[in-house]
């Protein structure tokens, strides 16, 4: 999967995080899941987030890159986008994913952009626009995020 690179953020979301001493690639990583298949986010910004991942080892078993493996990229960078937009007194839950498959894809890297439709201050919205090494897009996705208040201490909510 090769080395991991630097994520690129704005100014001024590296300035409000590391007043409060929190690592941002940390928090704003692809989670346990998003590396084990290879997703590397490349730029986050609430605005935009972009991320990769490699269609080998997240195939399904005809050999074609797995539905479910472009709904974790899309969930991956939709999620940082909404917890940005958020900001750092807010987490973002998930709680609606639609994806449309356009095209198989059996070999390369795939990426993903998400852009917002709605940036509300109780939910986001993001779309989520995936697509092949030849600019060819695989799959079209909307993430919906509820945007929790995050406890004094830190800690996300227990329901």
């Amino acid at each position: 999967m090769g080395e991991q690179q630097q994520v690129r953020f704005p100014q001024e979301i590296i300035d409000e995080y590391a007043a409060l001493g929190v690592d941002l690639p940390a928090m704003f990583s692809a989670g346990h899941l998003g590396t084990r298949m290879g997703v590397q986010i490349i730029e986050a910004a609430p605005e935009r987030v972009v991320g990769t991942m490699p269609v080998e080892g997240n195939t399904q078993p005809y050999g074609l890159l797995h539905g479910g493996a472009s709904a974790v990229l899309a969930e991956t960078l939709g999620s940082v986008g909404s917890m940005l937009h958020g900001g750092s007194s807010k987490v973002a839950v998930g709680v609606d994913l639609n994806c449309t498959h356009h095209r198989g894809v059996r070999s390369g890297l795939v990426t993903g952009v998400a852009t917002p439709v709605h940036r509300g201050r109780s939910t986001a919205t993001y779309e989520i626009v995936i697509t092949d090494e030849q600019d060819r897009r695989v799959c079209t996705a909307r993430l919906t995020c509820l945007l929790r208040d995050l406890p004094a201490d830190g800690a996300p909510a227990k329901d």
